[in-house]
This record gives C-alpha cells, sequence and structure tokens, in this order.
C-alpha cells in the first residue's frame, strides 16, 4: 500500500479537516480556512507532495490547572496534516498496543481505565480479603523528555516509507529542541506518546510478567500481593527506562501504597470501596465552566459544543461518589445558561412528545 499517497489523497486532507475543526466550528482561525477549503487543501496536499511542506511556529502559552505547563499550539492547517497522518499510521501502530493501554484509544480512555482498576483491586485482593500493594507511578518530564532518534527507531519498525518518516521528522522538529521532547497539545505528540511507551509495556508484560498493569500516558500503577516484588518491578522498569528510552520514574511520584489507602489515579481519590473527584479537579471544573460562559458570550463557542462538555462531566463524575457534586455542577451551569437549549435537548424533547403521541392515539 502507497502509505503517503493515501496520506495525501484530498479524501484524507478533508477527513482530517473535519476532525480537526470539531467542537471549534465557531474559531475565527477556522473560519478563514473555510473560506477558501477546497484551495487550502489542495495547496497543502501539493505541499506534501512535492515535500516542501512545512510547518509554522507553534504558539506557546503557559496553563496553571493546577500545576504549571507549557502548552504549544500548533497552527489550524498544521493540525489537519497532523490528523491526516495520524489517519493513516495509526491502525498500523494499534495492532502492536497493549489491552491495557487506555490513553488517546478509540474504545480506551479514562473510565475505562478506572473500571479496569477496580477489576484488578478486587482480582489481585482477592475481593479484599488478602493484603495487596500497588506500585504507582510516572515519569519525570515525560513529553519533554522523549528522544526523537529512538522514537524514530520504534516507528521504522512498523513504517518502511521514508516519505512518511520525512514528516515525522518535521513535525517533530517543530519544537524547542531538535533532538528530543514533544509539545504538549498537538495530536502527534499523544499518539508518539504511546508509541514511545509501548515499548516499556511491552517489557513490564513479557519480562516481568505482570498480571495487573495499566498505562494512561505516562501514568501507570501495578498491583501486587508482596511489596518486595513491586520494588523489585520498579527498579527493573526505572533501569529499562533509563537504558532503553533515556527517560526515568519520577521519584517523588513513584511510590508503592497499601491498596484501601487513598490512591490518587487519573483525577480521582481512588479508596477500596469508594471513589472521590480529587479536589483540584473539581476547582479546575468550576473554572472551565466560567471560561466556557465567558467564551460565548464573545461568541467564541456555540451552545451544543459547551453542552457536551456537561454531559462529558457528568459522565466523568458518575465514576465517582459524587451524587452531590453533580447537582451542584448541573445548578451553576443552569445559572450560566439559563435561556438555553441544545440541539440534544429538543432532539428528546421531541422523541418523548412523539411517544406521547403515540401512546395517546393507541388508546383511543
Amino acid at each position: 500500500m502507497d502509505l503517503y499517497g493515501a496520506l495525501c489523497s484530498y479524501d484524507n486532507l478533508f477527513l482530517a479537516y473535519k476532525k480537526a475543526k470539531k467542537h471549534k466550528t465557531t474559531k475565527s482561525y477556522v473560519i478563514n480556512f473555510e473560506k477558501n477549503l477546497k484551495e487550502n487543501l489542495l495547496l497543502l496536499r501539493l505541499e506534501l507532495l512535492l515535500h516542501c511542506y512545512s510547518p509554522k511556529p507553534l504558539v506557546n502559552f503557559t496553563i496553571r490547572d493546577p500545576k504549571t505547563r507549557k502548552i504549544s499550539k500548533s497552527d489550524f492547517r498544521d493540525r489537519v496534516v497532523h490528523h491526516a497522518l495520524c489517519n493513516i499510521i495509526e491502525p498500523i501502530f494499534e495492532k502492536s498496543f497493549i489491552y491495557d493501554s487506555y490513553a488517546n484509544r478509540i474504545g480506551k480512555g479514562t473510565l475505562k481505565a478506572l473500571q479496569r482498576f477496580d477489576f484488578f483491586k478486587r482480582k489481585a485482593s482477592r475481593n479484599n480479603t488478602a493484603k495487596c500493594y500497588i506500585l504507582k507511578a510516572d515519569i519525570q518530564k515525560y513529553f519533554e523528555n522523549v528522544d526523537h532518534n529512538i522514537l524514530l527507531k520504534i516507528i521504522k519498525n512498523k513504517i518502511a516509507d521514508k516519505r512518511i518518516i520525512w514528516l515525522i521528522r518535521k513535525i517533530l522538529a517543530n519544537s524547542s529542541s531538535q533532538t528530543k521532547g514533544m509539545p504538549l497539545g498537538n495530536l502527534t505528540s499523544q499518539f508518539f506518546a504511546n508509541v514511545y511507551l509501548n515499548e516499556l509495556d511491552w517489557f513490564v508484560k513479557t519480562k516481568l510478567k505482570a498480571k495487573h498493569y495499566i498505562r494512561y500516558v505516562d501514568d501507570f500503577v501495578i498491583f501486587g500481593r508482596g511489596k518486595g516484588h513491586l520494588e523489585f518491578y520498579k527498579e527493573e522498569i526505572n533501569m529499562f527506562l533509563k537504558n532503553k528510552l533515556k527517560i526515568q520514574l519520577h521519584p517523588d511520584k513513584s511510590k508503592i501504597l497499601i491498596l484501601g489507602n487513598c490512591v490518587n489515579f487519573l483525577g480521582f481519590r481512588v479508596f477500596f470501596y469508594h471513589k472521590l473527584l480529587k479536589k483540584s479537579n473539581i476547582r479546575k471544573m468550576k473554572r472551565k465552566l466560567k471560561s466556557l460562559a465567558q467564551e460565548y458570550k464573545l461568541h467564541e463557542i456555540d451552545y451544543d459544543s459547551i453542552y457536551d462538555s456537561l454531559e462529558g462531566w457528568i459522565a466523568y463524575m458518575k465514576n465517582a461518589n459524587s451524587y452531590k457534586l453533580r447537582r451542584k455542577i448541573t445548578a451553576e451551569f443552569s445559572k450560566y445558561f439559563a435561556n438555553e437549549i441544545s440541539t440534544k435537548e429538543i432532539k428528546r424533547y421531541l422523541k418523548i412528545m412523539k411517544k406521547a403521541s403515540s401512546a395517546s392515539h393507541d388508546k383511543h
């Protein structure tokens, strides 16, 4: 198969554009791109085919939510290219990913990872009848330290097309360092993060033969009944990361905990019989709600997109013991958007009315 030809096809670039604009239809940069959509996509296609494509400089900004992070934003046309690339190569790598890698994958995600956590904690502790420990770890400054040469070597094991490799080099080089690091905020960075740490996944599963292992980006847990056994895992993993991937475990955040005590995992405080949202995540949600209300006033976002965010938050909170919190967030949402109604709400209302009308008709 001609992978690069498929990547550069107009159909693939159009699909990539649709993915890139999702939830951003009212943004000025999307509107400007759409004014000459066909011409912009054809120009992008020509640049890719002639190997004269060059990404525009990243726009960097800092967020403190709750920890300080540098986010790098790509130009919209470059985001189209990122989606076009992932459309073609992601299915190839997906086959090699382990089942218990949960970040940025179709059918996976935070909620699935939490469900798997619950399953493993019951299994490893024999339903809380046996003492059980958890190695809870993450990698120190992961995105800043991904080695480009190692990443490209891993990718080349699956992708032989030199034109694809050329494009990946272009994307990786569009950062502060030419040899390591990936900008937070790029779709390609999220995908490459999984490709890079897939090496760790297979080391843990095949060499260490750990049964109860879950990874979400650079955050991972391993369940075990012996503390000494997990200490051995920790040392072996750190040695593997240093020698093979030129990264290392975070010395303060990588520790062995007793199952039943509070374990912070993917934004939740997890206990054996219940879960609570982290307080910092609750504050973040409330700040985001205020921010969305402000964006809506400035016509920078449509109400349907905001309602989708609320539904996402509610689904997320349902994975914790959060009945009162959900009511509070919903009440605040209603206060900001008292007179609005989403397309989804209209459809639900029409569906209910149709059923009621049908039931009334059947009676007569």
